[in-house]
């Protein structure tokens, strides 16, 4: 029986791969800062798929929490088969005008949590060989997106490091995918203090479910990337093909701008 460690699991799309890796008799490590909502969802998913689920309550924005957290599965005896670095967080606005602190705890939480836990779980599954890694990234990742700077930035760190990887990766049997979801229906839009009129309305936005639908099948097929949120979102990520930076990031501050 495999295990999944899932960070930023206490909502959106980190609770829905929690929901669907219970359904199919994996056993969980979630991890998340909000200790009440953590509980809630490890009774819920004991009860009903009758799998182990332990809750490491965690903020992956301090620098020491990652060895913390590493130590603490380590201390539990358990082996993590997949690792799901899900959490994250925006800030909407211009860079120069919002917090500084909260751009920081950003790249910290988006980029050094999520390389640290890869760096400290990969070799343990290149040993094993076997195991398999996710790292959420995001649809911004295909281009610079003015207003949501740092945000989309760690997203296209995520993804160029995330196909590195998967290319290392491969003769050792470690499978290593990036998702890239399009607008999704969470609460990430309320975080980052998106303007309503930028927001998008409920029936544009994917479900998490199909997020995870999408990301569970790319890593059966042993994909290294996959976008997620139907035609829309795969245009939106290949336009930089088509249109030059300049024209693009003009466009792009135009219609992210409140």
């Amino acid at each position: 029986m495999s295990t999944a460690l899932i960070t930023g699991a206490s909502g959106g799309i980190g609770e829905a791969f929690a929901q669907e890796l219970a359904t199919r008799n994996t056993n969980l490590v979630l991890v998340a800062r909000s200790g009440e909502k953590l509980n809630q969802l490890a009774s819920q998913l004991q009860d009903k798929y009758k799998i182990q689920v332990d809750v490491i309550i965690k903020d992956l924005t301090e620098t020491a929490a990652t060895g913390e957290l590493f130590d603490t599965i380590k201390s539990k005896g358990l082996t993590i088969d997949i690792l799901i670095n899900n959490a994250g967080f925006g800030d909407y606005g211009d860079f120069a005008e919002r917090d500084g602190e909260r751009q920081v705890k950003m790249v910290q939480l988006n980029i050094l949590a999520l390389v640290d836990l890869t760096h400290k779980f990969l070799p343990l599954m290149r040993q094993r060989r076997s195991g398999s890694i996710i790292n959420v990234s995001s649809i911004t990742a295909f281009q610079p997106i003015p207003y949501l700077s740092v945000y989309a930035a760690s997203k296209a760190f995520i993804l160029s490091f995330s196909e590195a990887l998967w290319a290392e990766n491969r003769s050792h049997n470690v499978r290593v995918l990036c998702v890239c979801p399009g607008p999704t229906d969470t609460n990430f839009l309320n975080e980052a203090q998106f303007p309503p009129a930028l927001a998008g309305k409920p029936n544009q936005l994917a479900t998490p479910e199909v997020v995870v639908r999408d990301a569970l099948n790319a890593l059966e097929r042993g994909d290294s990337t996959v976008v997620s949120g139907g035609f829309a979102s795969k245009a939106i990520a290949n336009l930089g093909k088509f249109v030059p930076r300049k024209t693009l990031v003009s466009l792009l501050q135009k219609q992210f701008k409140s």
